[in-house]
């Protein structure tokens, strides 16, 4: 499969447009057939994102890899949460915290918080970003109020570098990761 991250308990799956339109067409069994995995029953709960991806990928199909991915589970054979970068290094909205790096962000459905999904979803994108790429920055934004996000920001080494305001959540706190050349961890 296309742009696949898999680790010991998740397989990160690149949302394509052909599963994008599906999902947003309401076609579930189609949706899954091309995820290779079973969608929750309120799928797709967030339609903005998708519909916002679906755009990007029709201006530039080469974005894929950097767009949003669901996180299945590889034992349940379902989608437990997503992840994804917003977009390839570089974007304008980052100059001021890693011009050269990414943002990424998570959402993991509530029957499988708690588990470390969104650290080890978070570790693996920073390691492919960081090995296929070199990727050596990368940014996580937050509303100050989610303790659960700034634990996993927490979690994966990223610190709290300053604050932006969001055109549509408001207040955001900006965490970033500083790779050295040996990637996470080093």
């Amino acid at each position: 499969m296309a742009h696949l991250i898999e680790t010991p308990r998740l397989r990160l799956v690149s949302m394509g447009a052909a599963f994008l339109r599906a999902s947003l067409a309401g076609d579930g069994a189609r949706a899954a057939a091309l995820l290779g995995a079973s969608l929750p029953d309120d799928w797709p709960m967030i339609e903005d994102v998708l519909r916002r991806r679906l755009v990007q990928l029709g201006e530039d199909p080469s974005r894929e890899p950097w767009l949003t991915r669901a996180i299945c589970s590889r034992t349940l054979g379902r989608l437990i949460g997503v992840t994804g970068f917003h977009g390839p290094p570089g974007g304008a909205w980052l100059r001021d915290f890693a011009p050269d790096g990414v943002e990424f962000g998570y959402t993991v459905l509530p029957a499988h918080r708690r588990q470390g999904i969104a650290t080890e979803a978070g570790a693996a994108l920073v390691t492919w970003a960081h090995q296929h790429h070199a990727v050596r920055e990368f940014v996580l934004s937050m509303a100050p109020t989610n303790a659960a996000s700034a634990g996993v920001a927490r979690n994966l080494g990223f610190e709290r570098v300053g604050s932006w305001e969001h055109q549509e959540r408001g207040t955001e706190d900006v965490h970033r990761l500083r790779l050295g050349p040996g990637g996470l961890g080093s």
